[in-house]
């Protein structure tokens, strides 16, 4: 039954969350600072999973591969979709989903248990509106971008571990990483980012939103923010490749 009430109160905070926004000016203002907090800040950290995610693949199915029977291109291959079809959008949404969930969560958290949204609500403020629409549209824009740059860099890290530890030649890895690529497969990719983002964010201001008590308890919002939001991710996650790639 806590299941059944968690959700119908969080279709109705998203009811009132995607609303007009009352001033405009003050809403394209909030976008970009948290286009900044969620995506420019989120970079740095992307491009290092990245790197490493890409080196450790070509490490891996190098070890596994080394068959004279299997073509040298294999691994190129084997690198992109998987980077591609798997690990940008949904590790990365992982990470994320600590990092942006918890910060979300313990940012509005601390606006209710200091009444702050209260106060919102008094002054006829919608305040799902005011303060969540603009991270939904952020992570929505952002999300995209930043599986975009972790495939590339990806890539590029597993091309360098191979072509470093004599994994692989330059001719036969880019071989691999040309051979039977499918462009919906990114369709796919950048699909899965956006629908995650949704789910961190909505999930996350969720458990802020209706915070109770003290510090302690803005604590226990932002864990359940990431576990939950972490669960919906790989649920989600089967879903959506059950539906596309079966």
């Amino acid at each position: 039954m806590q299941f059944f009430f968690n959700f119908g109160r969080y279709l109705l905070l998203m009811k009132s969350t995607f609303s007009k926004p009352l001033n405009y000016k003050y809403f394209f203002k909030q976008l970009g600072t948290e286009i900044n907090d969620i995506g420019l800040n989120s970079l740095g950290i992307v491009s290092i999973i990245s790197v490493f995610i890409g080196a450790v693949l070509v490490i891996q199915a190098g070890y596994q591969i080394q068959n004279p029977l299997i073509p040298a291109y294999t691994l190129g291959y084997g690198v992109r979709e998987s980077v591609i079809l798997e690990f940008s959008p949904t590790i990365v949404s992982l990470i994320l989903s600590g990092k942006i969930g918890s910060s979300i969560a313990s940012q509005i958290g601390t606006m209710r248990v200091t009444e702050q949204i209260d106060a919102l609500d008094i002054m006829g403020v919608n305040s799902a509106s005011f303060l969540i629409l603009p991270k939904i549209i952020a992570g929505l824009l952002v999300f995209p971008f930043l599986v975009s740059i972790s495939m590339m860099i990806g890539i590029t890290g597993g091309y360098l571990a191979a072509i470093m530890w004599g994994i692989s030649s330059s001719v036969d890895f880019i071989a691999g990483l040309n051979y039977w690529f499918v462009p919906f497969e990114i369709v796919y990719a950048i699909f899965k980012a956006t629908f995650f983002s949704f789910l961190i964010v909505s999930i996350s201001a969720y458990y802020g939103y209706f915070a109770k008590g003290g510090a302690e308890d803005v604590g226990r919002a932002s864990t359940k923010a990431v576990v939950y939001g972490s669960v919906a991710i790989l649920l989600s996650n089967l879903i959506i490749t059950k539906l596309f790639l079966s």
